[in-house]
């Protein structure tokens, strides 16, 4: 059941369109998510579907067992990254030398095989003293996270979930070679507007560049760049704050002088920081070595980072069951951001497991090893178990 599930699950695109303006078949997580519904329709257990927005739902299944103590999370988004560059078919999945190739083998439809695989045989086998199971399948994880924003809101309402309570503890399915991760940085997102005066490209000093002025502003943000690194202590696990400028546009044509230019940032956040309040930082830092205005545009991503304070427990209990499995493993902290952060915000704790090696996460020929596909699977099915 596992591989085949996989590749179906490879075959239906559920590409996220990171902000940009597209459509298309391909595109958004509604056609998977019909997937996961039908799959636990099949299973004959509770399943909930909200539409987060237009074709971007989350869909949630539960698993309840008589008599339990606690209730466990299994989370596994349902978007991808697109699949500009690939040098494969991105959802012809095919299987070679021990790997399943194609967009989302990796991130993250091999840890959601896996987590489905694992959820429908509790449900077959209805183990005694196993654990109840909320599995969420959220949308937009790889750019907004809206999905597991609402999902989790939704539980200080009092909805999405029949148990009537949060989850115990979350486990999040993200490629980490079988290692638990209980550290991650966050993600603060946002623009950079220059204004300039539009004229003919004729008389260039009859106007103001806007894009002149972005460059003067990139310069700063260089030395920004490297300042950022020291400005708090680096984590134990996750290492420095960062700050990267990712994406420019400006300009309207090659003949006319731009009035308008806009850059992206990405700061990443340490636990601990305040993910909002790096905005003003470099505000305040940016702006008195300029003389022109700036605008600088509210979020559009804030993400949390995962401090490793609360749930040491909870890997120590994940890395028990993965020495039964495939041996000895450790706790670690990645420098990319997940929805861990944003479950544990609700007083969850959350630690993030998987199968994969994020070195092929997003990749031109993303590939999966098969043989930790399968241990991950035992895993998941042992933790709820316990």
């Amino acid at each position: 059941m596992l591989l085949p599930l996989l590749q179906q699950l490879i075959s239906i695109p559920s590409q996220n369109p990171m902000g940009r303006d597209v459509s298309g078949p391909e595109y958004l997580e509604g056609r998977l998510a019909d997937f996961v519904e039908g799959f636990f329709r099949d299973l004959g257990v509770r399943c909930e579907r909200t539409e987060i927005a237009p074709g971007r739902p989350n869909v949630v299944g539960y698993f309840e067992s008589p008599g339990a103590q606690r209730t466990v999370m299994l989370d596994a988004h349902l978007d991808t990254v697109p699949v500009d560059g690939m040098t494969i078919p991105p959802y012809s999945p095919t299987i070679a030398e021990g790997k399943i190739y194609g967009r989302g083998s990796c991130d993250i439809k091999g840890g959601l095989a896996a987590m489905l695989t694992a959820f429908a045989r509790l449900v077959k086998e209805s183990p005694a003293g196993a654990a109840n199971v909320v599995m969420t399948c959220a949308c937009d994880e790889e750019h907004t996270q809206v999905g597991i924003e609402a999902l989790c809101a939704a539980w200080t309402r009092g909805h999405a979930n029949p148990f009537r309570r949060t989850p115990d503890v979350a486990l999040i399915a993200e490629p980490t070679n079988l290692d638990a991760v209980v550290a991650h940085r966050g993600a603060t997102r946002w623009r950079i507007i220059t204004r300039g005066r539009a004229c003919h490209s004729s008389e260039p000093r009859n106007g103001v560049n806007a894009i002149y002025r972005m460059g003067r502003v990139l310069a700063e943000l260089e030395q920004f760049a490297e300042i950022v690194r020291g400005i708090n202590p680096p984590h134990r696990l996750v290492g420095p704050a960062t700050l990267s400028v990712g994406r420019i546009t400006g300009g309207q044509s090659v003949n006319v002088v731009p009035d308008c230019c806009t850059i992206e940032i990405d700061r990443r956040v340490l636990p601990g920081e305040d993910p909002v309040a790096v905005i003003d930082q470099l505000g305040d830092w940016l702006r008195p070595r300029l003389d022109f205005e700036i605008e600088m545009e509210p979020a559009y991503i804030v993400s949390r980072a995962l401090g490793d304070e609360d749930n040491g427990p909870l890997a120590d209990e994940l890395l028990s069951v993965v020495a039964e499995v495939a041996g000895p493993h450790q706790k670690i902290g990645v420098p990319y951001g997940t929805h861990a952060s944003t479950i544990a915000s609700f007083g969850v704790p959350s630690v993030v497991f998987g199968p994969g090696s994020i070195l092929q996460a997003h990749t031109k020929d993303e590939w999966l090893a098969i043989d930790e596909l399968e241990l991950a699977t035992e895993v998941y099915y042992r933790f709820c178990l316990r």
